[in-house]
């Protein structure tokens, strides 16, 4: 199969990312290491590919279409069994990992605290990698902690399949006060158990909130725009729109971008880099809020028609159902470390960000369901039914920004569709296969079973 072809509809698709720049990969690997303070648990990069890695990745094709004049969708959802983005980096994280089992002869147990999407792709990493031959249950492991909020996103996985799979893989929710606070209560069990565990079990725990780890996977994005979509002196004037957390997406653009400009990819070698756009949903905002330099407005309610409104700043929705509103429990992070870097980025390239409401997406939801499908992509007829709304998100957020002149009229935007599923799509986990927890000890106990099973 080439590496390059026609995509479902109008547009081209990258196949096997991981695979076709496994060399681009290993160079930002290298870029970023140098860059650290600290070496990781993992090294960043690997010597060579694992065995059956191209069939371990194959799931991990890119496409790119344009859906309307000056307006280009760049679906990075493709692995039908995770749906989101997040699939590149933990397929590259997964394959770090067996590296590591055979060159040190250590067996790794990965811990994860993720707000939904991070976790159920690396779940599905793991489950590819036995698949594939690629490591066995003895082998390589993963525990998932998951906050309460986000229940409604955690799907199935074949890991669910037999009793002791479950077991040496477990999903754990936990019954914290803000969804955040699961990163905090992984770490503390984590600090207090990974010695024991290493020297009772050889299980090695890699506890996996690192920016790198996306960062470096996240660098096909740009390698990817170079085969398909280059930057030239011709080119308009160019954005790249993101439904965003932390943005851990467009800082591994940015370093992808570096690579190119540095020459050392075989790649074409853009004229420019493109600005940043980010949508963010009201109750975590702090990436516009930093990047603008201001905080949300503030809204009056409407008592009469059980709205909140305003109209002083045009990046914000005009109505909303409440000032903190949660469309979706996948962005939980506020105040993300990630901020002054972006700033910085979009300072010196341009770009800007925008606040969408529920409202706004289902004012525009036609028209984004509409958009989409031209990419090949079928959202839901019914929103209720939608369980990941950031490509919903995203492309709300540039109509709307277009409609504020937010985003000037000569300007191409690239979107990052990053994540859409419904229940229909990709099938939710069934209570039985969770396991709750509301203390560090609960947690820890999960930790010590999954070792030992």
């Amino acid at each position: 199969m080439p590496a390059v072809g026609q995509a479902a509809v109008t547009g081209q698709v990258v196949r096997n990312v991981l695979d076709r720049y496994f060399e681009q990969i290993r160079a930002a690997a290298r870029k970023a290491t140098a860059a650290r303070t600290s070496p990781p648990l993992i090294p960043l990069e690997m010597d060579a590919k694992p065995a059956a890695f191209t069939r371990f990745t194959e799931v991990t094709d890119v496409g790119l279409t344009q859906i309307r004049p000056q307006l280009y969708l760049l679906d990075l959802m493709r692995n039908p069994g995770a749906r989101t983005t997040k699939t590149v980096a933990s397929l590259l994280m997964i394959a770090r990992a067996v590296s590591h089992i055979r060159r040190t002869g250590e067996r790794v147990l990965l811990v994860t605290p993720t707000s939904g999407n991070k976790g159920t792709a690396l779940r599905d990493a793991v489950a590819r990698a036995y698949e594939t031959g690629l490591a066995t249950p003895d082998e390589l492991r993963i525990v998932m902690l998951a906050p309460e909020a986000s229940r409604s996103k955690l799907r199935d996985c074949p890991l669910t399949v037999e009793p002791s799979l479950r077991t040496a893989n477990p999903v754990v929710v936990a019954d914290v006060e803000r969804p955040g606070d699961v990163k905090e209560l992984s770490r503390e069990v984590v600090e207090r158990s990974a010695a024991e565990i290493l020297g009772t079990t050889g299980f090695r725990i890699w506890y996996t909130l690192d920016l790198d780890n996306y960062r470096i996977a996240d660098a096909v994005r740009a390698f990817v725009e170079a085969e398909l979509l280059p930057v030239t002196e011709q080119s308009a004037p160019r954005l790249h729109a993101h439904a965003v957390s932390s943005a851990f997406g467009l800082l591994g653009y940015h370093l992808g971008h570096q690579l190119l400009g540095d020459g050392a990819t075989g790649l074409p070698e853009p004229a420019r880099h493109p600005g940043f756009f980010l949508v963010q949903q009201l109750a975590t905002a702090d990436m516009v809020t930093s990047l603008l330099g201001t905080k949300a407005p503030e809204y009056t309610l409407d008592e009469a028609a059980g709205l909140w409104r305003q109209s002083a700043a045009p990046e914000f929705p005009a109505v909303t159902d409440h000032p903190q509103e949660v469309i979706d429990a996948t962005f939980y992070t506020k105040e993300p470390p990630t901020r002054t870097q972006v700033n910085e980025i979009v300072a010196r390239h341009g770009g800007g960000g925008v606040v969408v409401s529920r409202r706004d997406c289902l004012e525009k939801f036609g028209e984004v369901r509409s958009l989409a499908a031209d990419a090949g992509i079928t959202i839901a007829a019914d929103p209720s039914l939608i369980r990941e709304w950031s490509l919903v998100k995203a492309i709300t957020g540039v109509l709307v920004a277009r409609e504020r002149g937010l985003i000037a009229a000569d300007t191409d935007v690239v979107v990052h569709a990053s994540g859409y599923y419904s229940d229909e799509l990709l099938a939710p986990l069934r209570d039985e296969h969770l396991t709750r927890v509301g203390t560090a000890d609960d947690l820890a106990k999960v930790v010590l079973a999954a070792a030992h099973a």
